[in-house]
């Protein structure tokens, strides 16, 4: 009962830190037409609702190609489809206009069940792709630029924007846009904090994907995160000519274009699972893959404020005998032999490096929050201390473990006596404890 409540009231002390963290944040949120189709629709559109009231500002982008699809078909008017662009007769595009707007109608129409005003705008200044190595794209057309000021106005007023997946030229001709690229525009025009691909198929797991090693799965499978360097990575393990989720990487092309454009964070969410905005924007970990440049997770000194989460941390490794106890006192006594790992301002795992009169050196109190263990979060910092001990000419680096020794075996730790602890450190040592002593191979080489 006592580890529930903890799990609990840190659940709820992570939500009021990112409700903190994003209030006024600009958040773009593309939804795709199966999802908008699908039975959880209303439940993603509450929750939009509900981060709408917290204090964010939205704009939403719906996808419409299966309701374009049915006009297109109901109308008798072929169409094909090249590199994803869909391509129709001049004669098509009343049909495309209608549907686009109907989608966007729908999404309006559901907001404002939730006492949500939203705006439907032509904010989009478009041009004609044209006529590319001889193939007439037709109706389809490229974002040229947004009247960002006109979206700001709507935002500042506490509207949400939603925007159809069409474009206008300077004459009032409209084309046909691809929605997904829309949103990363809008994300970018606006400096966006995050965008969101919202999409009936968007995990990206084990299950349908070649994941490249080192790369950090949840309990089920999932890829939480991965940097920009692992998007090329993972595409070049998954090219779409041999992948049947072309979409989704896609999406990782634009989700990537986007965070070097600026934009903190690129989400991409499964639309069949409940919940899974909030808990993306309110949670460490969240229900998706976000793709980040380099700020997601860091290691860093520990501060004095960071103790009550660090012994929150070390907590569940005392109970079970892997870490001796520790105070408050204590952690601020040796405040900087200490590090911590840090997402989105939360310290989820720690450590410490205590230098001894000899130039031993011993790596102590690593300890990692249950929720982040697939992420490799350990590893990192034994690294982070081991470059720190050569940097300081360190004679050795040991630890000291009693339920550990194959996990710093595998960091490339091995067996020693106790008699090799320094002097200050084997005093110490107890039988009752009967901890063991493992010494880091080669650590000048």
């Amino acid at each position: 009962m006592k580890n529930f409540q903890t799990k609990k009231a840190e659940n709820i002390r992570n939500v009021i830190r990112y409700l903190q963290k994003f209030k006024n944040a600009l958040v773009v949120i593309y939804i795709d037409d199966k999802t908008i189709e699908s039975p959880l629709f209303s439940s993603h559109i509450r929750d939009i609702a509900l981060i709408h009231e917290a204090g964010l500002k939205v704009v939403i982008i719906p996808g419409a190609r299966s309701r374009i699809d049915e006009l297109l078909s109901s109308a008798n008017i072929k169409w094909s489809v090249t590199e994803s662009i869909r391509i129709t007769p001049s004669e098509a595009m009343p049909i495309i206009k209608m549907a686009a707007f109907d989608v966007s109608n729908s999404v309006m129409t559901s907001l404002a069940a939730n006492n949500i005003t939203a705006i439907i705008g032509n904010w989009v200044r478009a041009r004609a792709k044209g006529i590319i190595n001889g193939l007439d794209y037709g109706t389809a057309g490229d974002i040229e630029r947004l009247q960002t000021d006109a979206i700001r106005t709507v935002l500042n007023d506490g509207f949400i924007p939603i925007f159809p997946c069409i474009g206008w030229n300077a004459v009032g001709h409209p084309y046909n846009i691809s929605s997904t690229t829309l949103a990363q525009k809008v994300a970018i025009a606006l400096n966006s904090d995050k965008l969101f691909y919202l999409t009936f198929d968007g995990g990206i797991n084990t299950e349908n994907f070649n994941i490249p090693s080192g790369f950090s799965l949840s309990e089920n499978g999932d890829v939480p995160a991965m940097n920009i360097d692992e998007v090329d990575e993972f595409i070049s393990k998954n090219p779409p000519e041999n992948s049947k989720n072309s979409e989704i990487i896609s999406l990782l092309k634009l989700a990537k274009e986007a965070c070097l454009n600026n934009v903190s964070r690129v989400h991409i969410l499964n639309g069949r699972q409940d919940g899974v905005l909030p808990c993306e924007i309110f949670s460490d970990l969240g229900s998706g893959t976000m793709i980040y440049t380099s700020d997601y997770g860091k290691i860093r000194p520990m501060v004095q404020t960071d103790i009550p989460s660090v012994l929150r941390v070390m907590r569940p490794f005392v109970e079970n005998g892997k870490l001796l106890p520790r105070t408050e006192q204590q952690l601020n006594a040796t405040i900087n032999d200490f590090i911590v790992y840090e997402v989105d301002g939360g310290v989820h795992a720690c450590s410490c490096l205590h230098e001894y009169s000899d130039g031993q050196m011993e790596i102590a109190a690593v300890a990692v929050d249950e929720s982040f263990s697939h992420m490799g979060i350990g590893p990192k910092m034994i690294h982070h201390f081991i470059e720190t001990a050569r940097a300081r000419k360190a004679k050795s680096v040991f630890i000291m473990t009693t339920q550990a020794a194959d996990w710093f075996e595998k960091l490339g730790f091995e067996q020693d006596d106790i008699s090799s602890l320094p002097d200050e450190r084997r005093q110490k040592w107890t039988q009752e404890r009967n901890s063991k002593v493992f010494r880091l191979k080669n650590l000048n080489e």
